[in-house]
């Protein structure tokens, strides 16, 4: 059963150096209060796995937090490139990144891999790519029925998984609805998970298309009101479109950067 915890007290006790950490969420959801107690308390040497790494991923890699990155795209959502993850890779600042690169398929069928207790997963894909042979958990399968030749991708199961969702009853229960890429696949592929949320409350009350993570799939709940902003949670807030903006600015210049992490509360 999840138990119920502040948001420091989750990170402290299921976020540790060294780890493989997923942060999703498809365009809204997004666990930017999560990522950023990360930053806070100074985690290293992480492995970051997402989809889709934004803003989030630009300011735990600008904050020294990771060593890799494992994803299918990377940027600043209509707005440009990501600054930040730009100078670990071609400066090593603050720290060297190897990075490692799928397909959105890809990178969601290793997450249904990993929730189903499977070593991999087949698909249709990659052909004509060269992606196979710059990353070493792509590789190839004969169909034992057809002698189809398949892509096969290696299972992701992260040492800890952290989305932001709407709301969870006192039991652990999580509601989410809007666009839920793969946040149900990447708790259920994790060791360890922790769901952030807008509120808790007593009984959660149906939503169409709503995705419920039972309490037992879910190791900790924190209630953090706005804790995907700037992104934005479907029936609460909207996006904030200016905030993307002025993170291009910010991320450009690695003063205006370290004092955006001061702001945040971190001293380097």
């Amino acid at each position: 059963m999840a138990k119920i915890v502040s948001l420091s007290e989750a990170v402290a006790e299921l976020v540790h150096d060294g780890d493989t950490a997923a942060l999703e969420g498809f365009t809204h959801l997004i666990p930017f209060a999560a990522g950023h107690e990360i930053i806070r308390q100074g985690r290293r040497e992480l492995t970051l796995v997402r989809m889709t790494p934004d803003l989030i991923y630009d300011q735990l890699i600008g904050a020294g937090c990771a060593s890799k990155l494992v994803f299918s795209w990377g940027g600043n959502p209509g707005v440009g490139s990501l600054h930040r993850l730009r100078d670990a890779l071609g400066n090593g600042w603050p720290a060297p990144l190897e990075i490692e690169e799928h397909s959105h398929a890809g990178m969601a069928n290793r997450y249904v891999a990993g929730a189903s207790g499977l070593p991999f997963a087949v698909l249709r894909g990659y052909a004509g790519t060269d992606l196979p042979l710059h990353t070493p958990t792509i590789s190839t399968v004969t169909c034992p029925f057809t002698g189809e030749e398949l892509a096969a991708v290696a299972a992701l199961n992260p040492d800890v998984t952290i989305v932001h969702a709407q709301r969870a009853d006192r039991a652990g229960n999580v509601q989410l609805w809007g666009i839920t890429g793969v946040q149900k696949e990447a708790v259920l592929a994790a060791k360890r998970s922790l769901v952030t949320v807008e509120e808790i409350v007593d009984e959660l009350t149906p939503v169409p298309g709503a995705v419920v993570l039972p309490s037992w799939a879910v190791t900790a709940v924190a209630e953090v009101p706005g804790g995907a902003a700037p992104s934005y949670a479907h029936g609460y807030y909207d996006r904030d479109n200016a905030a993307y903006r002025a993170w291009d600015t910010i991320s450009r210049d690695r003063q205006a950067f370290t004092g955006w992490l001061r702001e945040l509360g971190v001293q380097r």
